[in-house]
């Protein structure tokens, strides 16, 4: 029986700084801890991300109070395990929500979001180029057909391979993914910053596909890496079988 829920969201929003950032890091662990939820939330003046998992009644109660601590709509993708991937409570203030050590206006993106259901007619489509904006172990765990892998170790290695790898003049529709749409949520809008004309993002990212698409329908290939002790998902959002692609060379 599969008793514990895992949620993830994020959103780019202005967030506050100094003293109230660091009473809400306060307000969101103790929060944790009362629930006996484990997981990760990140805060940063750029937004928040968070993974949580914990018994499904105890996660719905953290996200009506998360949501007004945050003052804004969740929007978070779930699955389900029979055990507890996480191994802690970690509520943490960083620079970034997610690494990338360029300046990116995310609210500026011109609205690059694609529907699951719309995701298999893009990539399908010759003209498009399918960039896996995931790290190369996340690759090689699974991915969509045709898609190109930057061979990257870390998020914030993305930039120097499409500077070396793509032309706004030659790549004239790029669509990409990641695992939850978060990295996409800033890249995309950095690769408009530099000239690519029709830029695309999977909303939601693999997980809200796999979540939504029919196996039939189904581009994915593999299984997709997680970042708990669960290692991959399988088509179904079930633990999967593969190895822990970071660990091996």
């Amino acid at each position: 029986m599969k008793t514990f829920q895992i949620i993830s969201f994020y959103k780019f929003r202005a967030m506050p700084d100094g003293e109230e950032l660091v009473a809400l890091r306060a307000r969101l662990q103790t929060l944790m801890r009362e629930l006996t939820l484990k997981g990760t939330i990140i805060l940063a003046e750029e937004g928040f991300n968070a993974a949580v998992c914990g018994p499904p009644d105890q996660i719905m109660t953290f996200l009506a109070e998360a949501e007004r601590l945050l003052s804004t709509s969740a929007g978070y993708k779930s699955s389900f395990h029979d055990q507890m991937p996480f191994r802690r409570v970690d509520v943490k203030i960083k620079p970034e929500i997610v690494t990338l050590k360029r300046k990116v206006a995310v609210a500026e993106s011109n609205g690059s979001h694609v529907d699951p259901a719309d995701w298999n007619e893009l990539i399908s489509n010759p003209e498009t180029l399918v960039l896996d904006a995931r790290n190369d172990y996340e690759h090689r765990t699974g991915t969509f057909r045709s898609a190109v892998n930057p061979k990257t170790e870390k998020f914030s290695e993305l930039p120097d391979w499409v500077a070396e790898n793509l032309d706004p003049e030659r790549h004239k529709r790029v669509a990409m993914f990641c695992t939850g749409g978060i990295r996409c949520e800033k890249f995309a809008p950095y690769l408009e910053q530099l000239g690519f004309e029709e830029v695309y993002q999977l909303k939601g990212g693999i997980l809200k596909y796999l979540e939504v698409t029919p196996s039939e329908r189904s581009l994915w290939e593999g299984e997709c890496f997680v970042f708990d002790d669960r290692v991959t998902l399988d088509g179904t959002l079930a633990k999967g079988t593969l190895p822990d692609h970071s660990q091996m060379p």
